[in-house]
């Protein structure tokens, strides 16, 4: 299990991006929100999108999950 985070900024397409606890590419601590511990990164995307109708996961340590 991992800890994800997503950034509370969206990036320039509208997304909100879902990370994983240690990616070099997360927001700062004030602009991102815990979602909590997953198996992978698609329990994170559902639970980001609770709150972000837009999310997607990052590139970089989330990239079953990146969309756009």
């Amino acid at each position: 299990m991992a800890k994800y985070y997503v950034n509370k900024n969206a990036q320039d397409n509208g997304d909100h991006e879902v990370h994983e606890l240690g990616c070099s590419h997360m927001a700062l601590p004030e602009n991102r929100m815990y979602l909590g511990e997953f198996p992978s990164c698609h329990g994170a995307v559902r639970e980001a999108k609770k709150t972000y109708a837009k999310a997607d996961g990052c590139f970089h340590c989330s990239l079953a999950c990146h969309t756009s």
